[in-house]
């Protein structure tokens, strides 16, 4: 019997594609998804099909419907092959929600403001009992960039973080001058920004060349933190994105 975690759920649709945290892992991210589907009520059939064998923990319909369908104790089967900060399990370290929305092969529309309160909401929940932190919001896209393109660069990832959901800054307007990396370049350039890149969290290579897997990488980060201009090329707008959000993220404590 499952029973919701949150007073923000309106039903319950159990999966039965669920098993255990491991390693002793608690959420301590939040993944935000779309779902792909034409319905809500299509999503949901698959993700509580055992043969689809995928699931997560909240679906959040277009007028701002919540179903719960795995209990927040349970590890949901909705990261996939994923990283963030070198842990591939992301499943036993996080909660999903999913986002109705027939998703870019779909037509991509817009997330009507009744759906994005009821995420706002839900994630403030979800957050605030988890003591999660802001950088730990984070989009499918960002955890698995080589399969993933959603929730995608018309979420409002700004409106969100003015709520006090996720970690954002201002971005940089891409301009034409300056700075331009692509795939195939290999320098120190390319280095410094795939180290950036790391430091903030994304699972990219540090090899110094500018392969197709960084790329993957640059456009996850230019839905999510530079949306004006998804291309797959680093520039000096998304640098200065990049340093932006390290900058703002909670400094250590000093020990004295």
């Amino acid at each position: 019997m499952l029973t919701p975690d949150s007073p923000l759920v309106s039903r319950i649709h159990v999966s039965p594609n669920i098993d255990e945290r491991r390693r002793g892992l608690t959420p301590a991210l939040l993944i935000l998804h779309y779902t792909g589907l034409p319905t809500v009520e299509r999503s949901i059939e698959v993700l509580a099909d055992p043969r689809c064998k995928v699931s997560c923990h909240y679906v959040v319909d277009e007028t701002g419907r919540v179903t719960q369908m795995v209990a927040e104790a349970q590890r949901a089967w909705q990261a996939g092959v994923s990283s963030w900060f070198g842990e591939t399990d992301i499943n036993s370290a996080s909660i999903g929600i999913e986002i109705q929305n027939p998703g870019h092969s779909g037509g991509y529309p817009d997330f009507p403001a009744a759906q994005m309160t009821a995420v706002r909401d839900l994630s403030l929940d979800i957050i605030q009992r988890y003591t999660m932190p802001a950088a730990g919001v984070l989009a499918h896209s960002d955890i698995a960039p080589a399969r993933k393109i959603d929730p995608g660069e018309k979420f409002d990832w700004q409106g969100l973080a003015k709520a006090g959901v996720g970690h954002w800054v201002p971005p940089e307007s891409p301009s034409e001058g300056g700075l331009k990396l692509g795939l195939g370049d290999k320098d120190e350039c390319v280095s410094a920004m795939q180290q950036r890149l790391a430091a903030y969290g994304y699972g990219v290579p540090t090899s110094g060349e500018f392969d197709i897997a960084t790329q993957y990488v640059v456009i996850a980060f230019q839905r999510h933190f530079r949306p004006a201009r998804v291309d797959g090329c680093w520039d000096a707008s998304c640098a200065t994105t990049l340093e932006r959000l390290i900058e703002a993220l909670p400094k250590p404590e000093l020990i004295t």
